[in-house]
């Protein structure tokens, strides 16, 4: 008979990994409030919330990147909507050769370590003589998100019966009118969880973002601001107010796509 009890040992590894994942983010907050400008003592000599203000108030550059950031997220994960979930509806509904070839391509972007896909992108756009601005980053982001988009419709779409397409044609539908009647209230939570998902991570992509936007523009996404004011500190607890805003912004729709997709008709996506 098994035991509901888990092993002391397991218990006390699942609490050092939890320790080991989660105590970085939580000195991010607790740094947020330090009353020390400039270095990181511990325990921080005092506690204030005054960065908070700093940060509303004082930092005016922190706004544009905060802007472009949600506007690059946006753009992106609407045009992953749309093509993450045309790409999936022909992979699942059509056979024809090569089909797993191509689904692997597909995958691909998110496979790859992000500095690659950053070179690649930055060498075609090279090549084309397409110039670095801000929709060279939705571009540049557009092509993990897609997957991520993909990856729930297709979940989706495999659990979803033929015979329903089937009886909407039989009824006289025409095609439009069968995605639009039949397979999107059926795939509504799976699309918006991956439009969570596919938002959160380009809201904080880096690497990608470094590649796309070129040195010599001034499209700069918040986590790229985050990046220089490392590099060059000026006030230290005003980055980890930002942090702290960024960690919100991809946390509660990670979250909210997780209880969208538990029940396991969908997949909640891969990691980047």
């Amino acid at each position: 008979m098994l035991s509901d009890r888990s092993p002391l040992s397991l218990r006390a590894a699942a609490i050092g990994g939890l320790l080991f994942l989660h105590l970085p983010i939580l000195l991010i907050f607790l740094y947020a409030f330090t009353t020390e400008e400039r270095s990181f003592q511990f325990p921080p000599p005092g506690l204030t919330t005054e960065w908070f203000g700093v940060a509303w108030n004082d930092r005016p550059d922190i706004w544009p990147p905060l802007w472009l950031s949600l506007k690059v997220a946006a753009i992106a994960t609407s045009i992953a909507l749309i093509l993450g979930t045309l790409v999936a509806a022909a992979m699942t509904r059509t056979a024809f050769f090569g089909r797993d070839q191509i689904s692997l391509l597909i995958l691909l972007p998110i496979a790859l370590p992000g500095v690659i896909t950053g070179m690649a992108l930055r060498s075609a756009f090279g090549i084309m003589d397409i110039p670095f601005s801000t929709w060279t980053i939705v571009l540049g982001h557009a092509t993990f998100c897609i997957v991520i988009v993909y990856n729930n419709a297709v979940a989706r779409l495999r659990r979803l019966s033929g015979g329903i397409m089937e009886a909407s044609a039989d009824l006289g539908a025409n095609a439009f009118q069968t995605f639009r009647h039949v397979l999107l209230p059926n795939m509504g939570s799976a699309l918006l969880a991956g439009g969570m998902l596919a938002f959160a991570l380009s809201f904080d992509e880096v690497i990608v973002t470094i590649f796309t936007a070129g040195s010599g523009t001034d499209a700069k996404t918040l986590p790229i601001w985050m990046l220089d004011e490392l590099i060059r500190p000026r006030q230290r607890p005003v980055t980890n107010v930002v942090a702290i805003l960024v960690f919100a912004a991809t946390f509660f729709p990670i979250l909210a796509a997780y209880y969208l997709t538990r029940g396991g008709s969908e997949t909640a996506g891969m990691g980047k």
